[in-house]
């Protein structure tokens, strides 16, 4: 495994990041499994673990919770707010309000005096940077957080933020959180510019694009894995942007075997291969799925096949653009740009 500063805090963290979306109802994982898939990440050199409150609404929490027990000092254990938690209005968003009281949950779920890395899931264009920044600086001071970072913000929202700081004196965020693959690239075309000029840490998620690019997912194949059970309209190849990522992973899968490597070999030392980004979050949902996974820790891709991935993926381009979860609300609501 290779450990990485985290943007400017000082810590070390692995490459590759254990995420917790699959563990709960969501993954059908027992509490057995998840401590297994727990043990086996640690041993194999994992030292952080990311999760969040919504995760199964709040069962991945307590579930990597007692997976932790007699070894919290030996983690660095990150967790997330501010997606819908339940039916209730005022029960999602980043406000102080909501922030304070579903920390609170978080560390009781968890079963933790603090967690080491606090971040707001998504942007919330209801609430300003100002009091979202405040809030987590108060709880910073208070050692409940050490440090916050933002998840899936668009580079312009990443910007404001790092500004109203300086002019509010608040701490700012260390880390983002975006979606990162060969086959979603646009985040090379401005987040990652921007979180490399203000020092920020880079976890990337789904860097195996939901399974695309795990090995599993081949032209002339029925594909079945559990995200397309999930979402079935991501893995429909009648459309065109499934046809074109289709096409893309059988050019994939023949670069990988020439280079002697496995398609999530591949897939994990691309993302990581880039210098802005710190570690890549894998979400296994077997023991036997993080082992492969774990497999890839000290992956390190040649030119050459970087080069390849660049001719089948250019740089910058999301093959499913529409997926993205960072597009500025004005162009998914038409009302928002129309006077």
């Amino acid at each position: 495994m290779q450990y990485r500063t985290l943007g400017r805090t000082g810590v070390q963290v692995s490459t590759l990041v254990l995420g917790a979306m699959n563990f709960g109802k969501l993954g059908r994982t027992s509490q057995d499994e998840v401590t297994a898939i727990v043990d086996a990440a640690l041993e194999g050199g994992i030292n952080l673990i990311d999760t969040a409150d919504m995760y199964s609404q709040g069962e991945s929490e307590e579930m990597v919770g007692r997976a932790i027990t007699g070894r919290r000092d030996d983690i660095v254990l990150a967790t997330k707010a501010g997606m819908p938690m339940g039916d209730k209005r005022e029960h999602r968003g980043s406000s102080r309000r909501w922030l304070v009281t579903e920390l609170d949950n978080s560390l009781r779920r968890l079963g933790v005096d603090h967690v080491d890395l606090y971040q707001i899931h998504r942007w919330d264009p209801t609430t300003s940077d100002e009091e979202t920044l405040s809030a987590l600086t108060d709880l910073q001071r208070a050692g409940k957080i050490r440090y916050f970072g933002s998840s899936t913000f668009p580079a312009y929202r990443i910007v404001q933020a790092e500004w109203a700081a300086r002019e509010h004196h608040l701490s700012r965020y260390v880390t983002e959180q975006p979606s990162y693959s060969i086959l979603q690239r646009g985040i090379e075309s401005h987040v990652l510019p921007v979180t490399q000029q203000y020092g920020l840490g880079v976890l990337a998620w789904s860097p195996l694009a939901s399974g695309w690019l795990s090995g599993a997912v081949r032209a002339g194949r029925e594909i079945t894995t559990s995200r397309s059970a999930i979402l079935p309209e991501r893995f429909d190849t009648a459309l065109p942007a499934n046809r074109a990522r289709m096409d893309a992973v059988e050019q994939l899968a023949t670069l990988a075997d020439e280079a002697g490597l496995t398609m999530i070999q591949l897939a994990l030392g691309f993302v990581t291969a880039h210098p802005a980004v710190t570690s890549a979050i894998i979400g296994p949902r077997t023991i036997d799925h993080l082992r492969s996974q774990l497999a890839a820790a000290d992956t390190v891709l040649s030119a050459d096949v970087l080069d390849a991935i660049d001719a089948i993926v250019a740089p910058g381009v999301d093959l499913a653009a529409h997926e993205k979860f960072d597009t500025p609300p004005a162009l998914l609501d038409p009302a928002l740009r129309r006077r």
